[in-house]
Formats: structure tokens, sequence, C-alpha cells
């Protein structure tokens, strides 16, 4: 099979695409026909199938190598898809959902008798969200049925945001990469568990508790993600996940408490190693270190853009460890930890 990489023109940003019907026309044609293409959102690049076909959500699983019992986000491209796919929206959320939505926020409520087994690994609740990146939905209306969207990369892979890191992972696997550009967000969406209360964030990501107690009056974190040992909930959040080929240690604390740090760990190892820090500690780099940008400390959101991209870019420049900065948990900053602990098998060092 050979991969196709159709590229929708930007100027500026995502929101200025010039929309190529041809392009949608055609990724469209592969998903009615079963197949699988990779899509851009604002988060990251999804691996897009018809959502209620389970023949065609079977292909993600098998081209992903993902465990059958990790299930799928459906996406929807208008808010009024949303009823016809579950049982009940409780009436305190669709506030939320008119505000948030379209946007990095997934849902998790009942499902209906549309939704097939596979999507929901069994289960009898469906996770879905509404990208904002306007190429996602207007491939989701063409269509006129939710596509089924897990990141688009190899199970355990650092998650794509790009069509090339698409490309890296699915090249001959599937038909199509749809190519809107980098990812604006570049970590995945919020998951927020609607079935019961208190709420549940079950995967953190661009809004965190405070965002979502605007419109909430009870929300609380899985216990997953708070204690060692207890089974996350949610997708992506159960196996190793985001993991670049180098080993790779997550590191915290101030200019000096790094400084010192580095200094000891290139006494101690002749590794060839890649620095992910913020802008601010460039110069701790040692002359014969890579380093790559996560950009300003003061700026989280840059650090959310550019971590997978690094991550990858450490790949390609085969590096044998990663000695990434981390940061505090604290607003989108709780997403970045929950990635950056995964990507690391949980080697966090507070100096």
């Amino acid at each position: 099979m050979k991969t196709e990489i159709a590229k929708i023109e930007t100027t500026v940003n995502t929101e200025a695409l010039d929309i190529n019907r041809n392009i949608i026309k055609k990724a469209a044609k592969y998903l009615r026909k079963n197949e699988l293409v990779a899509i851009p959102t604002e988060t990251v690049y999804g691996l897009g199938a018809s959502g209620l076909s389970e023949e065609a959500c079977k292909k993600i699983f098998e081209v992903k190598g993902r465990p059958a019992d990790n299930p799928l986000i459906l996406h929807i491209s208008e808010l009024e898809e949303l009823y016809d796919l579950v049982k009940e929206v409780p009436i305190e959320a669709e506030k939320m959902l008119e505000e948030l939505w379209p946007g990095p926020l997934t849902i998790v409520l009942r499902k209906s008798e549309k939704i097939p087994n596979i999507v929901t690994a069994g289960g009898n609740t469906v996770a879905i969200r509404m990208p904002s990146h306007k190429v996602a939905r207007e491939i989701i209306k063409e269509v006129g049925l939710p596509i089924a969207a897990p990141s688009a990369n190899l199970s355990g892979r650092p998650s794509p945001t790009t069509a090339k890191d698409v490309m890296e992972d699915l090249n001959g696997k599937i038909n199509l990469i749809v190519d809107g550009g980098q990812s604006s967000i570049g970590i995945e969406s919020t998951v927020l568990d609607l079935t019961s209360k208190p709420y549940t964030i079950l995967r953190p990501g661009f809004f965190d508790k405070v965002d979502l107690e605007n419109y909430l009056k009870e929300v609380e974190y899985d216990n997953a993600l708070l204690e060692e040992g207890v089974i996350p909930r949610s997708p992506g959040q159960k196996y190793k996940h985001y993991a670049p080929k180098a080993s790779m240690e997550v590191i915290i604390g101030n200019n000096k408490q790094i400084k010192e740090f580095i200094v000891i760990y290139i006494k101690s190892t002749i590794k060839n190693t890649a620095y992910i820090l913020f802008e601010e500690n460039k110069n701790l780099v040692p002359k014969d270190g890579i380093f790559l940008t996560l950009g300003s400390k003061e700026k989280l959101n840059e650090m959310a853009y550019n971590l997978f991209k690094n991550l990858r870019l450490a790949d390609k420049l085969k590096v044998e460890h990663i000695i990434c900065e981390g940061t505090l948990e604290k607003g989108i900053g709780i997403g970045i930890m929950n990635r950056l602990k995964k990507s690391s098998s949980g080697t966090v060092r507070i100096l």
C-alpha cells in the first residue's frame, strides 16, 4: 500500500487554512470504504476510521498495534451529533459543551446502541469530542458519520504533531495522510467522565480541574493520576505511551539545581545525550550535548507544543539518552507532566 500525503495549504496558522474540497472528498471516500486516513486536529494527528464500522475500527487496532482493551474516542463535527450517540447528557454539562466545544475536551457518557463494542472495548460508555481544527470537522461532515481517531502513531511512540511524524510510523500502512500543518496544542485532549458524580478527569490535557469547575460543581481527578498502582480508565493512560527510543529522565528544579545536575551527569557518562530544556536554560547544555527547546518556562503552551516534536527529533538524531526539563503540575502543566511521566517510565527527579 502506498501512503499519500495531501497538503492543505495554510498561510499563518490552522485558522487560515484554505480548504481544498478535493482533498476533503478524497479523505471521506476512503473513510466511507472503511479505510484509514490520518487527519489533523488541534491536539495531535488522529488515525481516522468510520466510527460506526467494526471492520474499520478493527483496522485501527491492527495498524497501530493497539491493545484491544484500549477504547477509542469518537470525533464529531457538530454538537447536535452527540445526542444520537449517547443515552443522555447531564443538563449542567450542556453550557460547558456549548462554550468549550469545539476544542480539546473529550467527554465520556453512556453509549447508545449505535456504537460498536470494538469502539468502547466492550464497555457501556463512549468517549466523544469535537475537534476545533476546521479540516478535521470538514472531513467528519463530508463523511456524515463520527470518526474514531486515536493518535496516528504506532502504539507506545510519541504522538504525532505533523504529517511527517505520521509518515514515519505509518508509511505503507494507510492510504492517506491529510496534512493540515503543525498541531497547535501538541498534547491530547482532557478526558472527562460525566457518567456519575463527582465527575472525573480521567486524562489531563489542555483543560484542568479549575477550568471545568467554572461549569460543573463536582470535579475530581481519577485516582490513577494521583496514586501509583491504580489502573487508569482512560484511552492512552493504561499502557506505556509517548515513549522515545532513547532512555529518558525528567528533571525538575531551579536553574542552579539543574546546572549542578548536568555537571554531575556529564562527569559520570559518555552517552550521546539530548537536553530538552526551557530556552532560559540553553546555556547549561555542554558543548557536545544536543539542545532542543521547550520554549519559555513562562509559556507552558509552548512546552506542550514542542514536547512530542522534540521526542521524535531526538529519535531522528539517534541519541542514547534524553534529559528533559519538567514543570509544576498546575494548569496545562498537569497534562504535560502526565505525558512526561509516561514517556520516561516514571523516571522523574525532583532536584
